[in-house]
This record gives structure tokens, C-alpha cells and sequence, in this order.
């Protein structure tokens, strides 16, 4: 597998407010495992119309999140692709870029919370293998700065050797899962 772009780190509070819409997070998650849709399948996924879809699109494509694909076909309908790389956001430079990068984590976090509920409602019906390892799970721990960075770093090894599976290309028995991780300290003085 070849290298991955280094994720581009958002600090422009108009790019990360692009992000902050769930019709656009959704088709960015689709879009991210490497496949090529077309508006109205981004439309699909995301649950709108495909005239709005167009809209959410144009917006990513603004910041550099999506581009168009090669047209496929009849080349009627050029399909669009995650920008390689993805993107991140780090320190915030000013308030401005704070409160927009807090809209798009109440929105990542919503997802998240949609994407749990679903698990526990069906969780009954699911492969007894997948039952044990699925979890979700809050700790305490008394970390200082260069352990917070080394489990931060463990991390994301484990992550990076993993990506680039898409839906078409990942080992049997593999299933497209949510990964969150939140370390931040609830003592602030």
C-alpha cells in the first residue's frame, strides 16, 4: 500500500464550518473509504435531495474536502471523490475558529450517538463475535502530558496500519466501524 497523504489541519473557521452540516460528515465518510458517487448516490446516503446533496457537494468542493471523479459511462453525471489525505483540526487559532470547530464536533458527536443507539438496538440480532468486542466505554485516569501523547500516539499506529481498506478491498470478517477517541482533561485548573 502506498503512503497516505498527511491529513491537511483545518484552521480557517469557513472550512471548518463547512464540515458542521450531517449531510455533508455523512458523504464524507462514505466518500473517505475510497468510493466514487455520483450527487444523487451522495443524496441517497446522506438521506436528502439530490438538489440539495448538489449544494452540500459544491460547498466541500470549496474548501477541498470532495473533488469530481473521472466521468464514468455516458459521462452525464461526473461523480465525486474524497480529497486524498483528509483533513483535522488541531488547536484553535481564535474564538471565531473555536466556535466553529464546536459546531462540528456536536455534529460528529450526534453521529456518534445516532451510530451507538443503532448498535445496542439491534446488538441482539448481531454475530456473537462482534457482540464481545463491541463496547462503550468512559475511564478516569491520572495521565500527565507525555502520557496523554504516548496513548495518543498508539493510537493512531493502530489506525494508520488500517487505512485505506475500502468496501471493495479488506480482510473477510471485517465490518465498517465507528472509532472515536476523546481524551480530554476534566480537571481544569
Amino acid at each position: 500500500m502506498s503512503a497516505r497523504p498527511e491529513p491537511r489541519v483545518l484552521t480557517d473557521p469557513q472550512a471548518i464550518k463547512a464540515l458542521a452540516h450531517p449531510a455533508r460528515l455523512t458523504v464524507l465518510d462514505a466518500l473517505t473509504e475510497g468510493e466514487e458517487l455520483t450527487a444523487t448516490e451522495c443524496a441517497e446516503v446522506a438521506g436528502i435531495s439530490p438538489s440539495a446533496m448538489s449544494y452540500h457537494l459544491r460547498a466541500l468542493e470549496k474548501w477541498g474536502f470532495v473533488e469530481r471523479a473521472e466521468s464514468s459511462g455516458d459521462g452525464r453525471e461526473r461523480p465525486w471523490r474524497a480529497v486524498a489525505g483528509g483533513w483535522r483540526v488541531d488547536r484553535m487559532p481564535d474564538a471565531v475558529a473555536v466556535a466553529a470547530s464546536s459546531a462540528v464536533v456536536n455534529s460528529m458527536l450526534d453521529r456518534l450517538r445516532v451510530d451507538v443507539g443503532r448498535w445496542f438496538d439491534a446488538e441482539r440480532t448481531q454475530p456473537a463475535e462482534w457482540q464481545h468486542v463491541a463496547s462503550v466505554e468512559a475511564q478516569h485516569l491520572w495521565l500527565t502530558p507525555d502520557e496523554a501523547g504516548e496513548l495518543g500516539e498508539l493510537y493512531q499506529r493502530f489506525v494508520e496500519a488500517r487505512k485505506g481498506r475500502t468496501a471493495a478491498e479488506h480482510p473477510d470478517g471485517a465490518r465498517r466501524v465507528r472509532l472515536a477517541r476523546v481524551l480530554v482533561p476534566v480537571q481544569l485548573d
